[in-house]
């Protein structure tokens, strides 16, 4: 049996140790007890004869096989600089979003103290909620060595079905894009403009995370599958997204200090907006729904942007 290291207790991290659980053996790490949040799950794999999932510290974690790693972005650095990470490590990243400042994607940040050839990366359209109650669902490993996304594949429980791609920076920034969309799908839902506005909205998102994308060397067929419009299209139309949920509340008229606090979770869409309005500012890549969520986000009447993209001639 495989020994699997979960480093996230939030909601994904535990999804994803739980499902891991069918058919290895897993721990997991936070930065606080989680063991009220484990039980439910514990007692669901108890029913199915499988090993129960184990709190444990960072350093009874690093003699696993395999790393998983759900830690929100912009802690994520902070992370992997204090960690002593084995040499021979085998990581899966399920992180999504652009850090802070640096405008760096996750592979740029887990690249710079790990090779490559070691590294996978999880996309595709997931809600944790389903997840722990073992709902079907089809995701995406993207990494550079598809010997190992598919190995990876192999850990997976029956209820997920996954695919390789060798298109990293495909599914980084159709993970990351989707999360800003989704906010704009909730204010387009919180404000009552119509299935015909929806629409319009998720196509025209599909359209600039896809030319964002390419401009970095992603591949057009990685926006179009799971890790792109599967994503999209389930963040952008559900309040189990921490993101859509940020939408709605700006809709209400919301600070969104507020918002987050209320959410009580990280949405990674707000800081993820700004990074690509600045990385978009700077490499001259037109972002115009990722530009006004950011404004929106600041301050900016939601009025006024709806008239900026209304009548925008690109």
């Amino acid at each position: 049996m495989n020994k699997i290291s979960v480093f996230g207790g939030g909601a994904w991290g535990r999804a994803l140790a739980f499902a891991l659980a069918e058919k290895n053996e897993v721990s997991i790490v936070s930065r606080r007890d989680i063991g009220s949040l484990l039980t439910p799950l514990n007692e669901k794999l108890q029913q199915q004869k499988c090993l129960s999932i184990r709190q444990v510290s960072h350093d009874k974690a690093l003699d696993a096989e395999y790393f998983v790693v759900a830690i929100a972005t912009s802690a994520l650095r902070g992370w992997i600089e204090s960690v002593n990470l084995p040499k021979n490590i085998k990581i899966l990243s399920a992180s999504k979003g652009i850090e802070a400042g640096s405008g760096a994607f996750v592979s740029d940040i887990l690249e710079e103290f790990i090779p490559h050839k070691n590294i996978c990366y999880l996309c595709g359209p997931s809600f944790a909620s389903e997840v722990v109650r073992s709902l079907p669902c089809a995701l995406v490993i993207h990494s550079r060595n598809l010997v190992l996304s598919r190995e990876f594949g192999s850990l997976m429980p029956s209820f997920i079905k996954t695919y390789a791609s060798p298109d990293v920076v495909g599914g980084e920034v159709a993970g990351a894009y989707k999360n800003v969309i989704a906010i704009a799908g909730g204010i387009c839902d919180g404000l009552q403009f119509g299935a015909n506005a929806k629409a319009s909205l998720l196509a025209r998102g599909l359209v600039e995370m896809s030319r964002f994308g390419e401009y970095f060397g992603a591949k057009m067929e990685t926006f179009l599958g799971l890790s792109g419009a599967g994503d999209l299209f389930l963040t952008s139309n559900s309040t189990m997204s921490r993101n859509y949920r940020v939408g709605l509340g700006l809709a209400e008229g919301k600070k969104i200090d507020l918002i987050l606090q209320e959410l009580g979770e990280v949405a990674e869409g707000v800081i993820t907006a700004h990074a690509i309005t600045q990385i978009g500012q700077r490499e001259g890549i037109y972002t115009p729904i990722a530009r006004e969520i950011d404004l929106i986000i600041g301050g900016k009447c939601m009025k006024e942007s709806l008239a900026t993209l209304m009548y925008s001639h690109k």
